[in-house]
């Protein structure tokens, strides 16, 4: 039987044919790109307002903490609402499987493709500092609470100053809602947790009902990877036109349904 030769050991060195450099390489420019705008939008929240165009809230800064008193010696730049909301949902994609075999790809080459050669550090498994990976079912119930959160915050997107009605922010924030809960209810962790530990999915009323969450949660599971590439790049864009239409740079078209 032919046999499959090894990756040679050098970096990036291998017998494959294809472009497998494409993947790590797509992600690491998007996902720091993401990093960078996300970063300095989180810290505009110390300077201005403009992650709210009423009745819209930037998703970057969901739940709204506006007018959190912070202490005096806080310094006066890092003063932003963001900051009390950044560790839950950086804490669930950063512990992700999906993100971390993506990161440790582009960023670590560890290795940057698979039968690719790697770089020379020596790993030993998820250990160590590793060890705070295993952290990410423990934020699963944050990610599910931002859903919630971004979804009440989406139907006050509905209700402007002068009546009911719906605008271009209003659907880009149901989109937007529609990322996150794609790329939530498809977590590993959540598909356990659903249905994780059953010997019978129709042995009872829990068991039946269990089984039905966890085919659900598995469907979105399958394209996790999509989901959680898209909700990534459309939280970057909601925020975006939140801020030119706070600052007044383009205007938001709504059609009032009902008049106040």
């Amino acid at each position: 039987m032919a046999t499959i030769p090894a990756a040679r050991e050098s970096l990036g060195k291998s017998f494959r044919t294809d472009r497998w450099w494409v993947e790590p390489l797509r992600f690491g420019v998007i996902f720091g790109a993401f990093v960078v705008y996300a970063t300095w939008a989180l810290l505009q929240g110390a300077q201005n307002e403009h992650h709210i165009a009423e009745p819209y809230l930037s998703p970057l800064y969901a739940p709204n903490f506006a007018g959190f008193p912070w202490p005096d010696w806080w310094p006066d730049w890092l003063r932003t609402p963001a900051l009390l909301i950044l560790w839950a949902p950086l804490g669930f994609r950063l512990t992700c499987y999906y993100y971390r075999r993506s990161y440790y790809r582009s960023y670590f080459l560890s290795p940057p493709a698979c039968a690719v050669g790697r770089l020379n550090i020596p790993y030993h498994g998820e250990r160590g500092l590793l060890l705070l990976q295993n952290l990410h079912r423990y934020f699963v119930p944050f990610a599910v609470a931002l859903v919630v959160i971004n979804l009440h915050d989406t139907v006050l997107a509905f209700f402007f100053s002068n009546g009911f009605g719906i605008g271009l922010g209003t659907l880009i924030l149901i989109v937007n809602v529609i990322g996150l809960a794609g790329y939530t209810f498809g977590c590993h962790s959540l598909r356990h947790m659903v249905g994780g530990g059953l010997d019978c999915f129709s042995c009872s009323l829990a068991a039946r009902t269990r089984g039905r969450l966890w085919q659900v949660v598995t469907k979105f599971n399958e394209n996790h990877g999509a989901w959680a590439w898209f909700s990534l790049v459309w939280i970057g864009f909601a925020d975006f036109y939140v801020r030119l239409v706070s600052s007044g740079v383009i205007g938001d078209p709504r059609l009032i349904l009902i008049s106040a």
